[in-house]
């Protein structure tokens, strides 16, 4: 049975993080780095219902994928992939979960193509052992 969430710019750009990381578990590499406190906040929704996140990881990644707590700061090592397939990174992903743009980050971007940024979270394959903290935030 299919589990219907509503789209968000949010939900589109975590189906779009979840295809790169997809294609980075298949290529033997490591796993991207989310460093958007507005899509981690989306993500942390969708699991919470455990048959949507499964189909949706799947239907983007191509597997199912959980969500694990893992700190990091440094350069985004999956920003051309995105850029290749999709352009340049909207706004979404520079704002944090109460709606705020981190507005010097994104004119660096835009600047330098690059993205330097800290995280505490990423994707890793097969499913979750369901400990995650969820934000109080709903889909739109």
């Amino acid at each position: 049975m299919s589990t219907t969430i509503e789209s968000s710019p949010e939900l589109v750009e975590l189906g779009r993080f979840f295809k790169i990381a997809g294609q980075r578990f298949d290529a033997g590499q490591a796993a991207p780095e989310m460093f958007s406190q507005a899509i981690d906040a989306t993500w942390h929704v969708l699991a919470q219902n455990t048959q949507a996140h499964r189909e949706f990881t799947a239907a983007h990644a191509g597997q199912e994928l959980s969500h694990i707590a893992w700190a990091g700061h440094g350069h985004i090592a999956w920003v051309k992939a995105y850029e290749e397939a999709y352009g340049r990174l909207p706004e979404i992903w520079f704002t944090n979960a109460d709606g705020i743009v981190n507005t010097e980050a994104l004119a660096q971007y835009r600047e330098t193509g690059t993205v330097v940024a800290e995280w505490d979270c990423g994707p890793k394959p097969g499913p979750g052992d369901g400990d995650d903290v969820v934000p109080e935030k709903t889909i739109r």
